[in-house]
């Protein structure tokens, strides 16, 4: 009987110790959040520190540090490696207790990483890295892919200019993940469209001489040559194809991924007529002006903010509005991405949305084209609004994805 009684005063304590232990996760209000990307060389213009303010503004508009909770936000430089990538995505979840990762533009190093926060049940917000991988094969129950991907930019770009009667392609290839995704999806819309490649060239990432691919691009006598990169490799590419007559000789050339600050450094009269892909501009309506003009008086750049840049704050928000409606911080990177994908985004930036099951954020994506220098009336105005890809036709259909999360 006495041992009876003693057992039963053993289980009540430690209900009640399980109980004050859930109840003090619940009420834990302190978050930490890395911002890992290319700090220094040729994505950092596209993200870098501008990403890490925008991170800093999410923290701010989300009012969580007004009602107590503690906000930290450090960055990190990868380098483009994915073995510094993961070197640094450890030693913050591990010694410096990291819950989230926020950008990861490369998509080499955005896969490896998506592998580490799996593995220690934190959290990746990518919103620099393209590959469509993320939401497919290689994607997991703790990353989210918000801003866009390689599927997006392919359905865009790809399917409007083939469509206009560019019917045979040509390829300038970053040579990596996000290369290669690219350049697969671009060509998978081209042939399903009627169209053909004719070819293509892999060049190293960061390359300063693209005259080598760029006479392989001429020669093969296709109608659009497509730059499957980035960054700086695509304005040097584009500067350096202006040199060769590339569009004066009658090819048409595709910036299958380009940002607004790689415009701004290549100019309007280099970068006219340019046609391409992305799910955000600053200058689309009311609420992108708004906040964009607060952003850019925070910029270090005093810059508009890049796609990846808006897609941080977007996915930080709603990040940090998930946590508030768990009560706190449960430290459980798969428990806040359920709840993530549970709570219908809504942010001045993207509007209102889903977060589905493979992780993908659906939003519209736009065509583009870049003004001429007389159709500019103000600083940054340098886009034309061609066409609105719905959602739905922005995002891969799920029953298509190879996400071992979605259920068919």
């Amino acid at each position: 009987m006495k041992n009876a009684r003693a057992w039963r005063y053993a289980a009540l304590l430690t209900c009640a110790g399980l109980g004050f232990a859930t109840s003090a996760s619940a009420q834990d209000k302190t978050v930490k959040i890395g911002v890992l990307n290319d700090m220094s060389s040729l994505y950092a213009d596209i993200g870098g520190p501008n990403s890490v303010a925008a991170v800093n503004m999410a923290v701010e508009d989300s009012g969580l540090r007004a009602k107590g909770w503690k906000i930290d936000v450090i960055s990190g430089d990868h380098q483009n490696k994915p073995d510094i990538g993961v070197n640094i995505a450890r030693q913050w979840i591990d010694a410096e207790k990291v819950d989230v990762i926020a950008d990861t533009p490369n998509s080499g190093v955005a896969l490896a990483v998506s592998n580490v926060v799996k593995e220690k049940n934190a959290v990746l917000l990518n919103s620099g890295a393209a590959t469509a991988d993320l939401t497919g094969k290689a994607c997991n129950a703790n990353t989210i892919s918000y801003t866009y991907d390689t599927y997006m930019l392919a359905n865009g770009t790809g399917k409007a200019l083939t469509k206009a009667g560019g019917d045979t392609w040509f390829f300038l290839t970053a040579d990596y993940a996000f290369g290669h995704a690219l350049e697969r999806d671009t060509s998978n819309v081209v042939t399903a469209n009627g169209g053909k490649v004719l070819g293509g060239v892999k060049h190293p990432l960061n390359t300063s001489d693209f005259s080598s691919f760029l006479l392989q691009a001429q020669s093969s006598k296709a109608k659009v040559v497509g730059l499957a990169n980035a960054g700086g490799d695509t304005t040097n590419a584009i500067k350096q194809a202006s040199e060769f007559g590339i569009v004066q000789g009658g090819q048409k050339l595709a910036a299958l991924l380009l940002f607004i600050t790689d415009v701004n450094s290549l100019g309007l009269k280099t970068a006219q007529g340019l046609t391409f892909t992305e799910s955000f501009y600053w200058d689309l309506n009311d609420k992108t002006r708004e906040w964009s003009k607060r952003f850019q008086k925070v910029s270090p750049k005093n810059a508009m903010p890049s796609m990846t840049v808006a897609g941080n704050y977007a996915a930080v928000l709603h990040y940090l509005k998930t946590l508030e409606a768990l009560g706190g911080n449960p430290h459980d990177g798969a428990k806040v991405v359920a709840k993530m994908k549970e709570i219908p985004t809504d942010d001045p930036l993207f509007g209102k949305g889903p977060l589905r099951a493979d992780g993908r954020r659906l939003i519209p994506a736009y065509l583009f084209e870049v003004k001429k220098p007389e159709e500019s009336k103000y600083p940054w105005d340098y886009y034309k609004l061609i066409a609105t890809i719905a959602p739905e036709d922005a995002a891969k259909p799920l029953e298509a994805s190879e996400c071992p999360l979605v259920k068919k």
